[in-house]
């Protein structure tokens, strides 16, 4: 009864935090409009358990594949810390970069927002442009714009989030604006940028871009600082650290997650492409659509059943040990008699007068112990 008390009580917290992410913004006063309304109390509890204020720079970072949009600030240390994970109510498009207007691409790169790219009068409750595109797009004949992260659960290219959900990022956003920072980086990906993803996804035909992403993502994540992104001969770059000490944590980090990569591939893992009919959402909503809750206008429902679905263009090699050797076999070595010294103690005529040998019985086994084989299944 115990246990299934608990399970009661999970299956209750998870369609409280469901109804939660539907729910419209807090009541407010009229006079309050709706760009202003203040951060969440527990936002500004979770703040100061991270060392952060709301005037503290942020930094965000959305992940296609896992349909989340992420914000850090920067701590009292001057490192960036994980502040909140929203969920992403629709994205449209493939894994990849936005390419040309109408794609339904949603972008991926490293984008800069600046106040001026917030816009409080949005159609789609609050919103602001990502800034596509970038010097890294318009390098490679990307055309197309006004990509937003913005309300109401429809995308054509943009990463859709509940109102309460962008009202919530809208306000952490003007927050750090007021604070003094000028602008905040936007990191768009594919999906998590770790050994494992790059390593199924090598024969995707994006790879060769996204091993530049995760270049980026690599270093922000051995050091908590914002990657000096620049643009050159149409690749990222990136600028080393000022501070050698930090600047040596992202190039061990960059040789440890290479060696990663490479050690899953020749260990045989799978190769993969992951597929869309039109981008897709995070689970918590393809749930909540599932029991027949409303989302408002949601784009294109009917592509989310073929969302995600991954493809092996190289299956798995599994390499196991083969059966075990047998037990190794002992020989032993022949007793050989010999002609007494004349300076033994036992008497001429008491030893043995002939060369003599006592072989060992013939083993039915091997002389000789086989070293185990390794076999590569496909």
């Amino acid at each position: 009864m115990a246990v299934r008390s608990k399970m009661v009580a999970l299956v209750a917290a998870v369609l409280a935090a469901s109804a939660a992410l539907l729910a419209a913004p807090a009541a407010r006063a009229e006079a309050v409009p709706k760009h202003l309304l203040p951060l969440p109390a527990t936002t500004l509890a979770l703040m100061t358990a991270r060392n952060t204020t709301p005037g503290a720079p942020i930094l965000m970072r959305a992940y296609k594949k896992e349909s989340e949009i992420e914000v850090w600030k920067r701590a009292a240390d001057g490192r960036f810390v994980l502040l909140k994970s929203f969920p992403i109510c629709r994205w449209s498009g493939q894994l990849g970069p936005k390419l040309k207007a109408g794609d339904r691409q949603a972008p991926e790169g490293f984008y800069t927002v600046r106040p001026q790219q917030m816009n409080p009068n949005s159609r789609y409750y609050l919103s602001f442009d990502v800034g596509y595109p970038n010097a890294y797009d318009r390098a490679h004949g990307g055309t197309g714009s006004a990509l937003m992260v913005h309300g109401t659960c429809s995308s054509a290219g943009c990463f859709a989030m509940t109102d309460r959900q962008v009202g919530e990022i809208f306000a952490l956003a003007r927050e750090a604006f007021a604070g003094g920072q000028a602008a905040f980086q936007f990191q768009a990906f594919p999906f998590r940028m770790n050994a494992e993803n790059l390593a199924r996804h090598r024969q995707d035909p994006n790879i060769a871009f996204w091993r530049q992403l995760k270049e980026g993502s690599d270093r922000f994540e051995a050091t908590g600082r914002e990657p000096l992104v620049s643009v050159a001969a149409g690749r990222y770059g990136f600028a080393p650290y000022p501070d050698p000490a930090v600047e040596a944590l992202a190039q061990t980090r960059r040789a440890e997650e290479e060696a990663r990569v490479a050690a899953l591939v020749g260990q045989g893992i799978e190769a993969v492409r992951t597929t869309y009919a039109d981008g897709g959402q995070h689970p918590i909503f393809a749930a909540l659509l599932r029991r027949g809750a409303s989302l408002g206008d949601v784009s294109r429902p009917e592509a989310l059943a073929l969302a995600g679905r991954e493809v092996t263009t190289i299956p798995a090699r599994r390499v196991r040990l083969a059966a075990a050797p047998p037990a190794p076999v002992f020989i032993p070595l022949p007793v050989i008699d010999t002609e007494p010294s004349l300076f033994a103690r036992t008497p001429l005529a008491e030893g043995a007068t002939r060369l003599s040998l006592v072989a060992a019985q013939r083993p039915e086994t091997p002389l000789f112990v086989t070293a185990p084989r390794f076999a590569a299944l496909n």
